[in-house]
């Protein structure tokens, strides 16, 4: 699935309710691109050449997060990370997460399916329900 053009991330702001700014579509068009979670100053980073500022930038995060857009992830490390909840790899649905337990790499594991099952024996699946699993271990690159 292609990546979503200007006039429709414009229009999922507003259908959540949310003022379209120009920081504001920047920091979602950036999430919508990225294929792991990634954390504040990232997004700081890579939308410097824009001159927004880090308040700026998390003051979009919280609204994007608040309104739905965007879901935040901790690993255990404090740090949160944020990704869109809609894209073309995850379809809107929680997914597990891989993380490198040497370099912190954080992976989104879109093609496996976790179930579980609860203290009443039935069994659900993540992607069905808000539920964070994060599987550790070390990455390809650290092995």
């Amino acid at each position: 699935m292609p990546a979503p053009n200007d006039s429709h991330i414009r229009e999922r702001l507003r259908a959540a309710g949310l003022r379209v700014t120009a920081g504001r579509v920047a920091v979602y068009s950036h999430l919508l691109e990225a294929t792991s979670p990634l954390r504040h100053g990232d997004l700081v980073g890579a939308l410097e050449h824009l001159h927004l500022d880090q308040a700026t930038v998390y003051r979009n995060l919280m609204d994007l997060t608040t309104a739905g857009l965007v879901q935040r992830t901790d690993i255990g490390d404090h740090s949160w990370r944020f990704e869109a909840v809609e894209h073309a790899g995850h379809g809107g649905a929680h997914h597990p997460h891989f993380v490198c337990t040497v370099c912190g790499d954080v992976q989104c594991l879109d093609d496996i399916a976790v179930s579980f099952t609860d203290h009443h024996g039935q069994v659900h699946t993540v992607g069905k329900r808000p539920v964070e699993v994060q599987l550790r271990g070390t990455c390809d690159n650290c092995a």
